[in-house]
């Protein structure tokens, strides 16, 4: 009776060796084909740790660069918020204070995506803190600058900042996002956005009363924004020393080529960013010219006007991402852009009220597109977070720039009252986003 149970008994342990083998001989062989099953795509989004903290870490580390991003914005945001201040220093025109915009925003726009194709290939943890370095070298500089050359020179360094930031900090973001890659995006951008709405205020009551030399007082920011990104910085090179062979050649074309489908995609959502960012700098740049010149507010007033604006750019960006994983990004980009277009055209007829009441709704809508394109963008082009997060944030920051220089010009030779004008019409281009194709999130790349 002993003898038959105890050659079952070896059986059934061999079974049990052999199952892991299996498994991971399939595995094997699915990455090699350049394939990954669903389950082991999900793991690998999240942060490699152990198990019974890896929801936690991956939850803080989201925090924390969505912090920092944060710190980021209010350096970068100070610079248009104190427009009004430079303005009257150094006796600037409407068209030395866009050169001031796009000089800044320039240099970030070419800085991201070499910096992101870059990490693509050679992930960098430790940019993230060295870019955060050029952004306080830049502010120093400009609470101190005489000419206006130099101040050139401050606004570019801290472009250079944010330009090193932003593609790193998004594949942080996407690598601490657990597959739920719009919610992820939506808060590593909010942070930006908060941080944006935060600059301004500061500004107004710091920069605006205390003068040129208080803007030292924003290196504080700056020196914090270094120290927590550096502990994102180890966490993440932690993640890259552990992580098994990056999933980079599912995202390579058969052939060298991408489907025209994807070039088209890629394409339509340019033509979108620029309606969306070009309109945006109408109101980031001269919003507080415009209030200050057609309802003749104070300085500080003004301030508080552009603060609530940029403050429903933020809510509007944290529920973009959460809303295009539930219904899909496509329908939020649409439904953004083309959205927004009655009340940018009633705008420059409103009151006082109702253009603070407007300028909320449009941020609230407007700004619920960024974290929904840039997810589409990566779902297009999987396996190239760091490019497509350049190409994206670059794009934004390039279009802002010319569309500040561009406007101030126009200010300039008319009116700032007829810049809102034309700018109206400007969200009409998001009748493109119906040719976008649909895209299934099992096509997500890490």
């Amino acid at each position: 009776m002993q003898g038959p149970q105890r050659d079952v008994s070896p059986c059934r342990l061999g079974l049990k060796k052999s199952r892991p083998v299996m498994v991971r001989e399939a595995l094997s062989k699915a990455e090699a084909g350049g394939y990954a099953p669903r389950r082991n795509r999900k793991r690998e989004s999240w942060p490699v740790r152990p198990s019974k903290s890896r929801r936690g870490t991956a939850f803080a580390v989201l925090i924390a660069i969505s912090f920092s991003h944060l710190l980021n914005d209010i350096i970068q945001s100070l610079l248009p918020a104190i427009y009004p201040v430079l303005k009257s220093t150094f006796a600037l025109d409407f068209g030395q204070v866009g050169l001031i915009t796009f000089t800044f925003q320039l240099t970030a726009s070419v800085m991201q995506p070499l910096v992101g194709y870059y990490t693509d290939q050679r992930p960098s943890p430790f940019s993230l803190p060295i870019g955060m370095t050029a952004s306080l070298a830049g502010l120093i500089l400009l609470s101190m600058t005489s000419s206006f050359p130099a101040l050139l020179l401050a606004a570019a360094l801290v472009g250079l900042g944010s330009g090193i930031f932003h593609p790193e900090a998004s594949r942080v973001a996407r690598r601490a996002s657990g597959g739920q890659y719009g919610f992820a995006q939506s808060v590593f951008q909010v942070g930006g956005s908060t941080g944006s709405a935060v600059g301004p205020l500061l500004a107004a009551f710091i920069v605006v009363p205390a003068g040129q030399q208080s803007v030292l007082w924003f290196s504080i920011a700056a020196l914090v924004a270094i120290v927590v990104l550096f502990q994102i910085s180890r966490w993440y090179a932690a993640t890259l020393a552990d992580r098994p062979v990056q999933q980079r050649h599912r995202a390579e074309p058969e052939n060298g080529a991408y489907d025209p489908k994807i070039i088209y995609s890629l394409l339509i959502l340019v033509f979108l960013v620029f309606s969306k960012n070009f309109y945006t700098a109408s109101l980031n740049s001269y919003y507080t010219f415009y209030l200050i010149e057609t309802f003749g507010v104070p300085v500080q007033t003004a301030q508080l006007y552009l603060f609530l604006f940029l403050a429903s750019v933020a809510a509007g960006t944290l529920f973009g991402g959460p809303l295009g994983d539930r219904f899909g990004r496509k329908y939020v980009i649409w439904f953004s852009i083309l959205g927004v277009l009655p009340f940018t055209l009633a705008l420059p007829y409103a009151d006082l009220f109702w253009t603070a009441v407007l300028t909320v709704v449009i941020g609230l809508i407007l700004s619920s597109s960024a974290p929904a394109i840039i997810v589409y963008a990566q779902e297009l082009v999987p396996g190239r977070t760091g490019t497509v997060s350049g190409l994206y944030f670059g794009l934004a920051f390039g279009i802002g720039g010319l569309g500040a220089a561009l406007l101030g010009h126009l200010a300039d030779v008319t009116d700032i009252r007829f810049v809102y004008h034309v700018c109206s019409f400007l969200p009409a281009l998001g009748l493109l986003a119906i040719f976008l194709p649909h895209i299934r999130a099992e096509r997500l790349g890490g």
